[in-house]
């Protein structure tokens, strides 16, 4: 039975990738992976050289039917830009369309690894015994339902950001939320200009437009319940 095999992959310090990672990535026949030229420079840094497949959210359903015909034959590691795949990521849909169409005929296996999602809830200070990830947060549909949601909830809420969003998000929230609601963002997780910045909605807002050098990266935002 062939295997593909689902690899957490660093979400920004090389040195964050497992020794399991590493060996599943240097005994597969190929990789899909989102960027190949980031995968490259992943692979180089651990001198590892195999066949890359590039599969993204723009990737045509013709794509996903040649990773399905290859892994019939073939091991595979899937892996995303940063993190583990299947999380807010394109590759969600190539595993559902795996295990869909090969069914019990190939194994699909975890190799655990870096999330920004447990990164961020587990320096963010707020209670995360139970807490509901919404993802990236959409441009415009749905957008507002989903702050009142926010409001509402009795569960500490964790979703991701992008720098071009992230102030308006703030913004919105500052409207929204009690001052007393305490959130945390993460930026840059993992890498050499990490921080979590901690405080209401307006203490956040406030901070980084004080700082727009700092409105770059990658975000994660936790509003506690």
């Amino acid at each position: 039975m062939k295997t593909l095999y689902i690899v957490g992959t660093p979400i920004g310090n090389l040195e964050d990738i497992s020794l399991r990672a590493l060996k599943v990535l240097k005994e597969v026949d190929f990789i899909i992976c989102e960027d190949t030229r980031w995968t490259l420079k992943l692979l180089n840094h651990f001198e590892i050289k195999k066949p890359l497949v590039s599969y993204h959210q723009h990737s045509r359903l013709q794509k996903i039917d040649f990773i399905i015909s290859e892994l019939k034959n073939k091991n595979a590691a899937l892996v995303s830009d940063a993190g583990t795949p299947g999380i807010s990521d394109p590759g969600g849909l190539l595993i559902r369309e795996v295990v869909e169409k090969l069914g019990s005929s190939i194994k699909i296996a975890a190799i655990p690894g870096p999330s920004a999602l447990a990164a961020a809830v587990s320096v963010s200070g707020l209670a995360c015994d139970k807490f509901r990830f919404l993802g990236f947060l959409p441009h415009k549909k749905g957008r507002e339902t989903l702050f009142k949601e926010i409001v509402d909830s009795k569960e500490t809420i964790v979703f991701y950001e992008s720098p071009h969003r992230i102030l308006k998000t703030l913004e919105s929230l500052e409207k929204v939320l009690d001052k007393q609601r305490k959130i945390a963002v993460g930026r840059e997780l993992t890498k050499i200009y990490e921080e979590v910045v901690r405080g209401n909605a307006g203490e956040i807002l406030n901070y980084f437009k004080n700082n727009p050098d700092k409105v770059k990266g990658e975000f994660v935002v936790l509003v506690a319940k």
